[in-house]
């Protein structure tokens, strides 16, 4: 469509790094009522459609993050947006206790068509921190009913983000976001996450796999097995790891660990699922079959605020024969969203986006690679599919983090902004040191677009390389 490749005027210059700027300047009102995570104002927005947002001055921008890594189908779906309206027209609402309805019982039956093999029950919730601690609660009450009491403790890795709810931040492995509300909660043990492309120690990848895999068995073992309850991990990292994609050997390993100890096994693919890595699950590119599941973001890809859990029927069965599962929420199974997740996830399989992203994430990784001959503080590129990052850093042979107060990730990110497109940026050695730039487009993106992030991408990197100087 000619108004989705239309720009607005000349291309911009690439920025200035004599003042660079850490937040865009104020184009919004003099004043705004909202509040959000810090004083940072950008444009308002005024359309999306595909991969693209337009902001009220005509601006373009490529959604080179898929926001926060949500938006798998792009924007304005014109399949999404008449099968929410048709849902509008008949009821937005309807609580779970009152009513079933058709949106989300044919939502249930297709995530569990497309699940794992026994993977055949849904909890619906909205949003993933809501997911990830539906999973703890019905893990708990699971080995409640089992006579398994004693199991509570979750383990976890560091870094790591499993959601910003108190539940959630306690088995978050990211020290700037858990460390203030330590005192109100109860956090969980930890293991290092595998980051063997740091390591400097002679084995290979496959051994260091196997090596941070037996961290969980001997945490499992220091904590006492019989009150270890399940362990959790993104089995593809999200933003607090920068897209990180363990050894083969890592994989069933935990499996292994997990099953010989009685310790459930979570997958979190809240960011990593859905499609994005190149497969339904990330999980499922070594055939794993977690206990239990948590969805979210690219689900109903922003759509709607939906997400989900996805357990054995054996688990719900037993729990509710125990007395049920003691946990819910206002908007579970809520007819419109379920009626957009429904709308997303059915186009997602039907134009085989997984494949999509596995094609064209291919290809954007091998660009993003080439940026390393150019500008020798790219330490690390890394991910799958289109869940994608590369990690500054200021010695490539040490791994060594640029220094802190310098920003790096910031400024990369807001000059590419100023250059119309949108990239996601978060510290990776837990939350306080490093930094990584997430390059996560639409599912949708095609081969003739991927030049619309490289360009920007690369004029932006140039830009800190100026500012770093020689």
């Amino acid at each position: 469509m000619d108004h989705v490749s239309a720009t607005s005027g000349p291309a911009p210059q690439a920025p200035d790094t004599q003042a660079p700027p850490l937040a865009a300047p104020d184009a919004g009102p003099a004043r705004s009522r909202l509040f959000y995570q810090s004083r940072q104002r950008r444009p308002m927005l005024d359309r999306a459609l595909g991969v693209y947002l337009w902001d009220i001055t005509g601006k373009r921008y490529l959604d080179g993050s898929s926001g926060a890594m949500v938006s798998n189908i792009g924007h304005s779906d014109p399949v999404v947006l008449e099968a929410m309206r048709a849902q509008m027209e008949k009821s937005t609402f309807g609580y779970r206790l009152h009513f079933e309805n058709a949106p989300a019982e044919a939502l249930a039956d297709l995530v569990a068509d497309v699940s794992p093999p026994g993977m055949d029950r849904v909890f619906f919730v909205s949003g993933g921190s809501e997911a990830v601690e539906s999973g703890l609660k019905l893990a708990r009450q699971y080995a409640v009913a089992i006579g398994q009491a004693s199991r509570f403790k979750v383990i976890s890795r560091f870094p790591s983000y499993h959601g910003a709810t108190l539940g959630a931040l306690a088995i978050t492995g990211y020290t700037t976001m858990t460390a203030p509300f330590a005192p109100m909660m109860r956090e969980m043990p930890k293991i290092p996450a595998p980051t063997c492309y740091l390591d400097r120690d002679g084995l290979t990848m496959e051994a260091r796999g196997r090596r941070y895999a037996d961290m969980l068995e001997a945490e499992i073992l220091r904590q006492g097995p019989e009150t270890v309850l399940a362990f959790i991990m993104e089995p593809v990292g999200g933003a607090s790891t920068g897209a990180l994609v363990a050894p083969d050997s890592y994989y069933p390993r935990i499996r292994d660990i997990c099953d010989r100890h009685g310790v459930l096994l979570i997958h979190d693919e809240v960011m990593c699922g859905v499609g994005r890595t190149g497969r339904f699950l990330a999980g499922d590119h070594w055939g794993l079959t977690p206990d239990m599941i948590a969805l979210s973001k690219g689900f109903a890809a922003g759509y709607a605020p939906l997400g989900a859990l996805i357990a054995p029927d054996a688990m719900v069965e037993t729990v509710m024969d125990h007395g049920g599962f003691d946990h819910g929420h206002t908007y579970a199974g809520n007819p419109l969203a379920c009626a957009a997740g429904l709308a997303v996830l059915s186009e997602t399989m039907r134009r085989d986006l997984p494949g999509n992203a596995a094609r064209v994430g291919a290809l954007l990784k091998a660009r993003l690679e080439g940026l390393m001959d150019r500008f020798p503080f790219i330490g690390d590129v890394r991910g799958r599919g289109l869940l994608l990052a590369l990690e500054l850093v200021a010695d490539r042979e040490t791994m060594e983090p640029l220094p802190p107060d310098l920003m790096a990730g910031a400024r990369v990110v807001d000059w590419a902004y100023e250059l119309g497109l949108i990239v996601y940026w978060r510290r990776t050695r837990g939350g306080c040191r490093g930094d990584h730039i997430m390059v996560c487009p639409p599912l949708i993106l095609t081969e003739d677009q991927i030049d619309e992030i490289v360009d920007p991408l690369t004029d932006a990197l140039a830009a800190l390389s100026r500012h770093l100087g020689p």
